[in-house]
């Protein structure tokens, strides 16, 4: 059983390489919240209690436009519903434990704390409960912090984008999954391309018919099934 994936201080190391992509993130979302005219306060609650990069840049943009309360509040869930997805993914290694640690566990899981938890597991690794909370704890007040000082300079830095911190999103996205493809690509080649290739296909046609948020549903849920259904490399 490795030592690293068995204590809560083995937990914050380990998330302290993506903790400079919260860094990047949260400050962008912060800037972005301060320039439709959210306090820092309001920033402050916003992510401590939504904590989500890609639904509180949402929010901020439906803000700007005015939209009705009950539109923010179901883009927001729509776009959280994947945070099911990838809780559901893991609840088989945590199922021995009690109800209320899990509960913590799912709730503080974000895209980035599960891409370092699944490469773990996907390494076989035996993850203890405290190393998920260190992992997930320190993702949780990196990200808060970062949108506050963003919140705080925001006044400073009215186009975010002039220093590339609208791609900040992407390419944290781009790396994590760099990070989980590298296992599977050399051991399941075939499965691992099958199953990119009916996302991407579903997202193609699902952005034309659908809103972008269902289209992630979709693909994630076909993607899923692919994953089932096709056969291990031999």
């Amino acid at each position: 059983m490795a030592a690293e994936y068995q204590t809560f201080k083995a937990g914050v190391k380990a998330c302290l390489p993506t903790v400079f992509g919260y860094l990047g993130i949260g400050f962008a979302a912060g800037v972005i919240g301060k320039s439709i005219g959210l306090s820092v306060l309001e920033i402050f609650l916003m992510s401590t209690f939504i904590y989500a990069g890609g639904a509180q840049f949402i929010i901020c943009g439906l803000i700007a436009i005015h939209s009705p309360i009950s539109a923010i509040i179901f883009t927001t869930f729509l776009v959280n519903l994947r945070h099911l997805l990838m809780s559901m993914s893991v609840a088989t290694y945590f199922e021995k434990h009690s109800l209320l640690l899990s509960i913590g566990i799912g709730t503080l899981l974000t895209d980035e704390a599960y891409g370092v938890l699944v490469n773990a597991l996907q390494r076989k690794q035996k993850v203890k409960v405290a190393w998920t909370y260190g992992l997930n704890v320190t993702a949780y007040l990196a990200w808060i912090t970062a949108t506050v000082i963003g919140g705080g300079l925001g006044a400073f830095l009215p186009q975010p984008q002039r220093l590339g911190l609208d791609f900040a999103l992407l390419a944290m996205f781009i790396g994590l999954f760099v990070l989980q493809a590298e296992l599977p690509f050399k051991k399941q080649l075939k499965k691992t391309s099958w199953i990119i290739l009916v996302v991407c296909l579903t997202l193609y046609v699902g952005m034309r018919v659908l809103t972008p948020e269902v289209s992630v549903m979709v693909a994630t849920l076909v993607g899923c099934s692919v994953g089932m259904v096709v056969p291990d490399d031999e």
